[in-house]
């Protein structure tokens, strides 16, 4: 195919409208920094919706892609492979898991978990046994099952008649919880943080709570850290600063590096209700991506990786709570490890989107969470030089509003 000269509105042209894009592509990345094609140079705050945990174009990255690309892509699933093999025993020996299963993305996890929920329900001898607990302002995909499962209708609404039997209720707010799980409850799903709905945190007495609901009435409890976890708290996962251990866990995003993957991970005990032909994928866990994931997991699973993320979000908040002093935006700056938001006081309502523009304009890549939060999810291992550049763009930004 011959070079197509390629402009921000053949978008417009070519492109089905659910997405509404920046006025410029980026053409080329390294570490925490891109540029577009006209070689302005944008500093990344936003990490591609917390996937891209090295940054762009990390060597880590990069030699595992190259060394696998050479050997095997792809075999479909009447095979396996070393890769993903290796990969799975990467996520059991790190995590409580005994078992993997491997898709292409966040969804797809929370699809195979869900599904998984009902099996146990169907099998525990209660007919009535499949009912899903989920909570409002959650994010878990956009697959029919899985936006229906996120408590926020602005998603589903104009997709009826959506899967019956999930019913939503209030976040981190425990006595409503305990109304809504019952002896037919087969899961109850939660994200430790929740990202898309403005980066709140649970509360720990809450994920305690459902922790006991769930034991008491035999329901699966499901966390989706499909945002929070491969590092993004400044823990490998976010359940393990909790003292709470779900029976099922989703991961994604940052667990590829940006390379697409994702993976429902859980005990012998639940997996084991699973049947060949039960669920399945055509691509999911291809040695191409597990050779990428597995040389992500293990360059972030350390000490030195893990702390720095700590570390990032002190300078950060730090960092943050000054500039807001300044400019009195903000009512709270929140979020763990590098999952940040920083939350607009009522008479700024509304106005994310634009400051992400502005921020844009200004060279810096930044994110929302929902109409009144903007968020940073950049890499982990962002240079302080990167972040102090960022912010003073995002300043910039701010002075503009």
């Amino acid at each position: 195919m011959s070079e197509v000269a390629i402009t921000r509105s053949n978008f417009n042209d070519w492109m089905v409208p659910v997405f509404a894009p920046a006025n410029f592509i980026l053409v080329r990345g390294e570490g925490s920094r891109l540029w577009d094609q006209n070689d302005k140079e944008y500093i990344d705050f936003a990490g591609g919706i917390a996937v891209n945990a090295l940054g762009h174009a990390h060597p880590v990255a990069v030699n595992a892609l190259t060394e696998q690309a050479q050997k095997l892509w792809h075999i479909g699933n009447g095979y396996t492979n070393e890769p993903v093999l290796r990969l799975a025993k990467q996520l059991v020996d790190s995590t409580f898991a005994d078992k993997v299963f491997f898709c292409n993305s966040g969804a797809e996890a929370n699809e195979a978990a869900l599904k998984l929920a009902r099996k146990v329900g169907l099998l525990s001898g209660n007919a009535n046994k499949n009912q899903i607990v989920a909570f409002k302002n959650a994010f878990h995909g956009r697959t029919l099952f899985t936006v229906t499962a996120g408590g926020q209708p602005k998603y589903s609404q104009d997709f009826a008649p959506l899967p019956g039997g999930i019913e939503h209720t209030a976040f981190n707010d425990l006595e409503a919880a305990k109304a809504a799980i019952t002896e037919n409850t087969c899961a109850v799903i939660v994200e430790p943080i929740q990202g898309e709905g403005g980066v709140l945190p649970a509360d720990i007495e809450f994920l305690k709570g459902l922790r006991a609901l769930c034991d008491e009435k035999g329901a699966v409890l499901i966390f989706d850290e499909v945002q929070t976890g491969v590092g993004r708290t400044g823990s490998l996962y976010a359940y393990m600063n909790t003292g709470v251990t779900p029976d099922i866990l989703t991961t994604a995003k940052a667990l590829g590096g940006g390379f697409p993957i994702g993976a429902m991970i859980t005990t012998d005990h639940y997996a084991n209700m699973y049947a060949v032909g039960d669920h399945g994928t055509t691509y999911g866990g291809n040695p191409l991506a597990c050779a990428v994931a597995g040389a992500v997991f293990e360059f972030i699973n350390t000490p030195e990786v893990l702390d720095g993320v700590k570390q990032r979000h002190q300078y950060f908040i730090e960092a943050l709570n000054k500039i807001n002093a300044q400019y009195g935006l903000f009512k709270e700056i929140r979020g763990q490890g590098l999952l940040i938001g920083c939350v607009l006081k009522d008479e700024h309502a509304g106005k994310a989107k634009n400051i992400v523009t502005l921020a844009g304009e200004e060279g810096l890549l930044a994110l929302v969470a929902g109409a009144d939060v903007v968020r940073f999810t950049p890499s982990l291992i962002i240079p302080q030089q990167d972040i102090d550049e960022g912010l003073n763009r995002f300043v910039r930004a701010l002075a503009r509003l």
